[in-house]
This record gives C-alpha cells, sequence and structure tokens, in this order.
C-alpha cells in the first residue's frame, strides 16, 4: 500500500488549508479552505481545482474557520459528493459560515457591478447561498475521542485543539497490508492559557506529522489583556470617540464580550452600548450554549453573553441598523467581522472610521499578509475600499494575546509532547522567511526530519506498508 500527499494549500501560506492523501486509490481532502489576503493567493480560489473533485472519495474537517472550509461549496458545484466528516460543533458552525461566506460573496459581486469598480463586466459570487446548502447533507459529525472508520484501512480520531469551538488536532491512522501507520494533523493549535477553551491535546506518537506555523517564528506571551482594554477603551471615550473592534465571529467576538462585561461590571470600563454587528457572531453566540460540554469545565456561555447585570448589549440584526451605526459619535463599542477586514459589515464601518481622528480602531489577532488589517498595522497611511482609497486619521491599536493560536514557545510545548521523532515533520499554514526559520529552528531543538512543502508539489509518504 502506497500513501502520498499532494498540497494543494496552506504551503508557504496561511490560507487556503487543503491536502490530498492518496492511500492507493483511495483519496481524502484533509481541509478545504478558501485563499484570502495577497491577490495573488485569492485567485487562486477561481483557477480549476488541480484534482477532478468528483475522485475524491471524502473530505476531513478540522474546524469551522473559513481558510479551512471555505472553498467546500466550490468543491460540491464541481462534483464532489462524498461524506464530510467534522466534529458536532464544526458542523453547526459551518452551516452559518459558509452560508455567511455566500451571502457576503453575492453581495459584494452585485455592488461591484453596481459601482462599476470591477475589471469584470458582470462580477459573479465564487459560489452561492444555494451552493453553500448543498454542502449539509454531506456532514457526518462526531465527538473527540472518537474512532472514525472512513474507509476500510483508514480511521480518524479527533482531539481537543482549544484553537476554536469544535477545533480538532486529527490522527489518521491507516492499516496496510504489513503496518499501521499514523499521520497526525496539527489543525490550527489553541493557547494554553485561555478563559474559555481547553488547552491543546498532548500527542505522544505520530509517523507523520503536519505542523501549523502561524506564529512559528514569533513569541506572544499571554498577557492578561484586560489593562489593554481599559487604557484603549477609557482614551477612547475621553477623546469623545468610538471604539471600533474588527473581529472573527466565532471565538474572538465572544472572547471579547467576556472581558469587555467583566471589566463592566468592575466599573474599569464606562457601562456604554456594545453593538454586536455580524449576524453570523449572534448565531455563532447561541451555539457555545448547545455545546458547552466542548468548553472548559465550570465556564459558563453567560459570561460573555448575559445582559442581566449591564445593559451593554446589543445584537445588530438588520443592514438598516448596522448603518445606523455610522451616525453615533461617541461612548459606544462596536464589534463587526470579518476578523481580517476582508468583507462583511465591517468594511462600511472603517469606511466611516477610519477617517475620524476621535475613533479607535481595535485589532485583536493575526493578520494575515496582503488583508486590510495587516495594512493598518503595518502604519500604511490610507486603506482601500469600495474602490477608493481612505484615509487612516483614527488610532491603531493592537492587543496580540486575544489571538488564538499558540506561539513560538506554545508550538514548541506542545511538539515536546512526541515521546520519539516522527519520520517526516511537514510545517504548512505558515507564509515569508519565518516558515522557514521555524522549521530550522525545529531541526536544531528536537532534530527532526523537517521539510517545507510547496503549493501542489506531491510527496510519497510510505510506500509498500
Amino acid at each position: 500500500m502506497d500513501v502520498k500527499v499532494k498540497f494543494l494549500g496552506a504551503a508557504e501560506s496561511v490560507t487556503g488549508s487543503r491536502y490530498l492523501i492518496e492511500v492507493d486509490d483511495f483519496r481524502f481532502l484533509f481541509d478545504c479552505g478558501l485563499f484570502q489576503g495577497l491577490k495573488d493567493l485569492r485567485l487562486r480560489n477561481w483557477d480549476d481545482f488541480p484534482v477532478d473533485p468528483a475522485t475524491i472519495d471524502c473530505v476531513v474537517i478540522s474546524h469551522a474557520h473559513i481558510d479551512h472550509t471555505g472553498y467546500l461549496p466550490k468543491l460540491v458545484k464541481d462534483g464532489f459528493h462524498g461524506p464530510i466528516y467534522c466534529t458536532h460543533p464544526t458542523a453547526d458552525l459551518m452551516e452559518i459560515m459558509l452560508l455567511d461566506s455566500a451571502k457576503l460573496q453575492e453581495e459584494e459581486a452585485l455592488y461591484a457591478k453596481r459601482k462599476g469598480y470591477s475589471k469584470h463586466e458582470n462580477p459573479m459570487a465564487l459560489y452561492t447561498e444555494q451552493d453553500a446548502k448543498a454542502v449539509m447533507p454531506l456532514l457526518k459529525s462526531f465527538g473527540y475521542d472518537q474512532s472514525i472508520k472512513i474507509h476500510k484501512h483508514v480511521e480518524i480520531i479527533y482531539r481537543d485543539a482549544g484553537h476554536l469551538l469544535g477545533s480538532a488536532i486529527t490522527e489518521v491512522f491507516i492499516q496496510g497490508s504489513n503496518q499501521r501507520k499514523k499521520i497526525v494533523f496539527s489543525g490550527d493549535l489553541g493557547r494554553y492559557q485561555q478563559a474559555m477553551l481547553h488547552p491543546p491535546t498532548t500527542l505522544e506518537q505520530a509517523d507523520v506529522l503536519f505542523i501549523e506555523s502561524t506564529y512559528g517564528n514569533k513569541d506572544n506571551a499571554f498577557d492578561d489583556p484586560t489593562d489593554d482594554f481599559v487604557r484603549i477603551a477609557n482614551d477612547t471615550f475621553d477623546r469623545g470617540g468610538v471604539l471600533l473592534i474588527p473581529a472573527f465571529a466565532v471565538g474572538r467576538t465572544q472572547s471579547i464580550l467576556y472581558y469587555l462585561r467583566k471589566l463592566m461590571k468592575e466599573d474599569k470600563i464606562p457601562d456604554v452600548p456594545v453593538y454586536v454587528d455580524s449576524p453570523m457572531a449572534i448565531s455563532s453566540t447561541h451555539l457555545f450554549f448547545v455545546h458547552k460540554n466542548f468548553l472548559k469545565e465550570g465556564f459558563n456561555p453567560k459570561e460573555f453573553a448575559q445582559e442581566v447585570e449591564t445593559n451593554m448589549l446589543i445584537f445588530v440584526r438588520s443592514a438598516e441598523h448596522s448603518k445606523s451605526l455610522n451616525d453615533i459619535k461617541k461612548r459606544a463599542i462596536i464589534i463587526s467581522s470579518s476578523g481580517m477586514m476582508t468583507g462583511g459589515r465591517i468594511l462600511h464601518h472603517l469606511y466611516h472610521r477610519l477617517q475620524r481622528k476621535e475613533d479607535t480602531v481595535l485589532i485583536a489577532g493575526f493578520q494575515a499578509e496582503g488583508t486590510r488589517g495587516r495594512r493598518l498595522l503595518d502604519g500604511e497611511k490610507t486603506i482601500r475600499m469600495f474602490g477608493e482609497e481612505v484615509p487612516v486619521k483614527c488610532n491603531i491599536e493592537y492587543i496580540s494575546s486575544m489571538s488564538g493560536h499558540a506561539d513560538r514557545s506554545e508550538l514548541f510545548q506542545w511538539m515536546s509532547g512526541f515521546k520519539e521523532k516522527p519520520k517526516i515533520t511537514f510545517t504548512v499554514h505558515g507564509e515569508g522567511n519565518d516558515l522557514q526559520l521555524y522549521a530550522q529552528a525545529i531541526r536544531e531543538k528536537f532534530g527532526w526530519n523537517v521539510f517545507v512543502p510547496q503549493y501542489l508539489e506531491s510527496v510519497q509518504l510510505f510506500r509498500g506498508i
């Protein structure tokens, strides 16, 4: 039995996670994400898929983020019809996130056509809401620590990755005629100190390891963000401004609400209105109650979503209500998605808030190369949106400790759990020179055989097992 991998994404980039595993004539795709960020990467979404989707037997999903799931509607549209494996929370989150992704793409295509800023005469969405709905009947969900047979020779087990509600480290066991081999996909690993989720599960053995590299060469030590929130919020309100927080709808929004509610209860920041302007975040917050057994023992979702003790929380559901927030000039907090400012309602908030020197945009998490968030962090003086250059006059703040990704030291802490060397380790889901430095650091610290794969590269993992 021969086993090989083809790197269809997240190879020398942090988006578009897709890895095609072939076990003789059985093919499965691990993750099926959209490329985001740099234009050259985004254009890959429009290329023909490197293999015929109809020839893929199944898809295994690590977690619900769009850079790991967002291409599924296109894959199904183009002929894939097999099962899609995931955890229970991931299935529920995917329904929300894929429908939202499709809706945004359709809206942006219509807006570009109406405003005439697309180079295409008739700009189209990559996929529609109907395409996204076609994914749902294919989902097969499971809990952590269950053995799942995806083929007569292949089974998987999901372990808690601590990155997002339902996120998973995936163990893949391949039974050959002579040997049993184990492939481990780390997925996106979470932090060891966080309010809601467990730390990532320690594993002790893998023949082949795919390790994420988002912060592989950056230490981002956990630091309680409450002092930063207090300073940033109070400075903004003292200037007579509004605090705008672009945030991922799932996980980050709920964490931010947890801290804001805590600080308001302690009278460290004023009890101002907090507008959650993301239909996806509103729907996702409910799932933290539905799947509270996936949270830390003793953590009550009411810690971030209860309105009883403060009057702060306002869910913004309609587009009209969202637009009306542009009229608010002071003493309010607006949380809106997307977190990297690549699309969604956050764009019209940015358009208005970037130009106001009284306001603050607080960036709370990793920003991929080529995104508006990265350009703001890099200090660019104008940001292009809606076909024009918008001047950046507001205050830009950054809280690195809010990231949901393990940093360099935590990634090495997790890898230290292995009691024997993997035969080969692939560093994936990283970018630039940092990725090479991270790979070299793994070699030096552990003496492992580390390989940095390139986009569309194929590698033989096992032969004749």
